[in-house]
C-alpha cells in the first residue's frame, strides 16, 4: 500500500493531548497516511492508557507501527511481577483498565526494530557501532522470540533484562546475558565505547562532558546503509540530524514538544502542545 505521508514520532510518554494536537497538525488521516513510533509510548505523562489505546487501534488498522522503548518493557515487567512501578510513572491505570492485559499483550508483540522505508531503520535508543544493521535486525529478532513466547518464557526473561551495570559484548555470549545486553543497546543507550562498551550514567545533552573513552553511539562513524532513526534521549530535543542518524525524542514530558519525521522529505513538524507538568 502506498500512504500520502509517513511520519516517524519521537517518545509519547504517555502525552496523549499533545499526541492528539500534532495528529491535527499532521493533517492526519489513517486512511491515507501511517504512522510510526520510536518506542516509550508510555511512563510519565498525564494520560498512558489512552495514550496506548489509541496507537494499538491505529496499527490495528494499519495506519501506524511501534518498537518497543524502555518504558514499555518495564510496563511489561511490572505486569508480570517482576519490578514495581516507578514513582513518576503515571502507568497505574493500565493495569486497572479493563482492556489492560489486552493492551500488554498486545504491546509484548510489537518489535524492537522496524524498517519505515527502503533507506531508514528504526529503533530506540540506537544502534551500536559494533553492529551491522543486519546484525541488529538479527539480534532484535532473537529478544523479540522471548518476549512474544510464551508466558512461562517471557517471565523467566523479564527479571533478568534489568542490570545496573552494563553486560560486555563478547561471541560467546548467551542466555539472558545476551538478552539484557540486546535490550540495553535497543532501549537505554545514549554513550558508548567503539566496542559497543555502554555507559548508563550520563543522561545530558551534547555540551556536557562526558566519561573518558565515551561519545554518543552516533558519533562513532560506521558506514551505513540505512538512516538510524531514534528517540530515547530527551536532552538532545530532537536536534541531531546526521545522514545517518536523526534524533527525534523532542522531550515532550518534560516540558518541550512531539516531534513528526516526515520520510518523504525529512521535514520535521512540531506539537504546538505541551505535556502538562506534574
Amino acid at each position: 500500500m502506498s500512504f500520502r505521508h509517513q511520519y516517524v514520532i519521537g517518545d509519547l510518554q504517555g502525552c496523549h493531548a499533545a499526541y492528539r494536537q500534532l495528529l491535527k497538525s499532521l493533517d492526519f488521516d489513517p486512511n491515507q497516511d501511517k504512522l510510526w513510533f520510536a518506542g516509550d509510548l508510555v511512563a510519565r505523562g498525564e494520560d498512558s492508557l489512552n495514550t496506548l489505546r489509541d496507537v494499538k487501534a491505529l496499527c490495528e488498522q494499519g495506519a501506524a507501527a511501534t518498537v518497543l522503548g524502555n518504558h514499555d518493557l518495564n510496563l511489561l515487567a511490572v505486569w508480570r511481577g517482576a519490578t514495581k512501578i516507578k514513582k513518576k510513572d503515571k502507568t497505574a491505570p493500565i493495569f486497572a483498565a479493563h482492556d489492560g492485559d489486552e493492551l500488554l499483550e498486545w504491546l509484548r508483540h510489537q518489535p524492537i526494530l522496524a524498517y519505515p522505508d527502503e533507506h531508514t531503520v528504526l529503533v530506540h535508543a540506537g544502534i551500536p557501532p559494533h553492529w551491522s544493521i543486519e546484525a541488529a535486525a538479527n539480534y532484535a529478532q532473537q529478544l523479540e522470540a522471548q518476549l512474544q513466547g510464551s508466558l512461562a518464557q517471557l517471565d523467566r526473561l523479564l527479571p533478568n533484562l534489568y542490570s545496573k551495570t552494563a553486560d560486555e559484548w563478547h561471541p560467546d555470549i548467551n542466555g539472558f546475558t545476551k538478552m539484557r545486553a540486546i535490550a540495553n543497546y535497543f532501549t537505554r543507550m545514549r554513550l558508548c565505547k567503539q566496542d559497543g562498551s555502554l555507559e548508563f550514567v550520563f543522561t545530558a545533552g551534547l555540551d556536557e562532558p562526558m566519561p573518558e573513552g565515551f561519545l554518543p553511539w552516533f558519533e562513532w562513524h560506521i558506514p551505513r546503509t540505512r538512516k538510524i532513526l531514534f528517540g530515547h534521549w530527551a536532552a538532545l530535543q530532537g536536534e541531531v540530524d546526521l545522514p545517518y542518524a536523526r534524533a527525534l525524542d523532542g522531550g515532550c514530558v518534560w516540558g518541550n514538544y512531539l516531534l513528526a519525521y516526515r520520510l518523504s522529505d525529512g521535514k520535521v513538524i512540531t506539537s504546538s502542545a505541551q505535556c502538562p507538568k506534574p
